[in-house]
């Protein structure tokens, strides 16, 4: 009996990263579920062939600020399923997910607790709001940077902590903590912040604190505070964009990462497949009095979005936060194109392999 599927992808080379399958055969799918994978007769009411393609189960993206029905489109054609907003996150989590609910979301999203937002309320720089995009709320508060620059008390710690938890209680998957947009806050909060993450069996999604070459504060700082904090409170570490938080010190993080990797630290970390990283203009360590100097990048590697110009020195980037902070830059930190160094670093970035397996408990 000839069996008879809804749809039959036909002769594409299917590529399973769980199983390892890499082969070219047929895909079977009934009731939107996988019926039969190989070379199998049959018929369907609709057939594809997918020779030359790739046939894939969706990829998950944990690094996607898009988080808007534009945006899913964009990430529906390079094979995204599930895109999910765990760097920063947001708050309130029950707010936001009842806002996305509304939306013709095109694909499976969610999102981590924001930990900066908790972190600028505590500070009275913003109030929370649903209908605020959160990389919109990333630029809020910039009049008054103390939220970035100081440490909290333990009033203002038992807030952001309670904030952040209330998040994870309303179903957030993980608690987004981008430290490179407030450095100042202080080991003790970010460890009570762990124990959080610890408790609740999820992962942070680490923003390292300090973008520099140079001691003290280096990048190097930041990612051993950040293998000391998974070893002393248990917290699952994963450190976002291990490439461009690195700058030239991508070899060095590497090193470190797979040696606390090789102890059994909870620590995982990604990359992104390009040399230019993306802000917003208000991010306080475009502001450095010795910004080029710690982090070997001019200026003029700065671009703003919204008309390509390309910033000549630090006033010039101070008049574009003052008049519109919360606009998109691109940071070229990397010149992969003439540079044969660069682009060695960048490859050692995104080929690392990641031998720890990211869990995460999802909403619901």
């Amino acid at each position: 009996m000839t069996e008879t599927y809804d749809i039959i992808l036909r002769n594409g080379r299917v590529m399973d990263p769980e199983t390892g399958l890499d082969r070219v055969c047929d895909v079977a799918i009934s009731a939107h579920k996988i019926a039969r994978v190989g070379h199998f007769e049959g018929s369907a009411a609709r057939e594809i062939d997918a020779t030359g393609l790739i046939v894939a189960p969706g990829f998950l993206d944990l690094h996607a600020h898009g988080q808007s029905v534009a945006a899913d489109r964009m990430q529906a054609f390079d094979g995204v399923t599930t895109t999910l907003e765990l760097e920063v996150g947001a708050l309130p989590v029950a707010g936001w997910y009842e806002r996305q609910a509304t939306l013709p979301r095109a694909l499976n999203y969610g999102t981590a607790a924001a930990w900066i937002f908790a972190r600028k309320v505590a500070f009275g720089a913003i109030e929370l709001d649903a209908d605020v995009h959160p990389i919109d709320q990333m630029g809020a508060g910039s009049e008054d940077m103390c939220w970035s620059t100081e440490a909290a008390d333990s009033q203002q710690t038992d807030e952001i902590v309670s904030l952040v938890r209330q998040g994870l209680d309303e179903g957030a998957i993980g608690i987004g903590l981008p430290n490179g947009y407030a450095p100042g806050a202080g080991v003790k909060e970010m460890a009570d912040i762990c124990d959080l993450a610890f408790q609740y069996g999820t992962p942070t999604f680490t923003h390292i604190a300090y973008l520099s070459n140079i001691d003290p504060k280096s990048s190097v700082d930041s990612y051993v505070r950040l293998i000391g904090l998974a070893g002393a409170t248990g917290a699952h570490m994963h450190i976002c964009h291990l490439n461009s938080t690195s700058l030239m010190d991508i070899e060095r993080v590497v090193e470190l990462v797979s040696k606390a990797q090789e102890q059994n630290l909870p620590i995982t970390t990604e990359a992104y497949p390009y040399g230019t990283g993306a802000t917003v203009v208000s991010a306080g360590f475009f502001m450095e009095p010795d910004f080029v100097r710690r982090t070997g990048s001019n200026y003029s590697n700065i671009e703003l979005i919204r008309n390509h110009h390309r910033f000549t020195e630090r006033e010039d980037m101070r008049r574009a936060r003052e008049a519109s902070p919360t606009d998109l830059v691109m940071w070229h930190f990397l010149d992969v194109d003439a540079n044969d160094e660069h682009r060695r670093l960048l490859d050692l970035s995104v080929t690392y392999p990641v031998v720890r397996s990211l869990q995460m408990r999802c909403p619901g």
